[in-house]
């Protein structure tokens, strides 16, 4: 391998875990549970980073009173 397949493979993985950061963030977070979280992340995948920013904002929906 040449230097440029090097820092090919190195962009496409800082891309790719770029893009996971958002889902990896609301995976690990406690701010809700179950299918919540599940609509959360299915937003990131198909609406795009506005939806985590909507998620670091607005999350949880639903007050967690018991």
């Amino acid at each position: 391998m040449d230097n440029s397949s090097i820092f090919i493979l190195l962009l496409i993985l800082a891309v790719g875990f770029i893009w996971l950061l958002p889902i990896i963030s609301i995976l690990f977070s406690s701010k809700t549970s179950g299918s919540e979280k599940f609509a959360w992340i299915l937003a990131v995948i198909f609406i795009s980073w506005f939806a985590w920013i909507f998620y670091l904002l607005l999350a949880p929906l639903k007050n967690r009173s018991h």
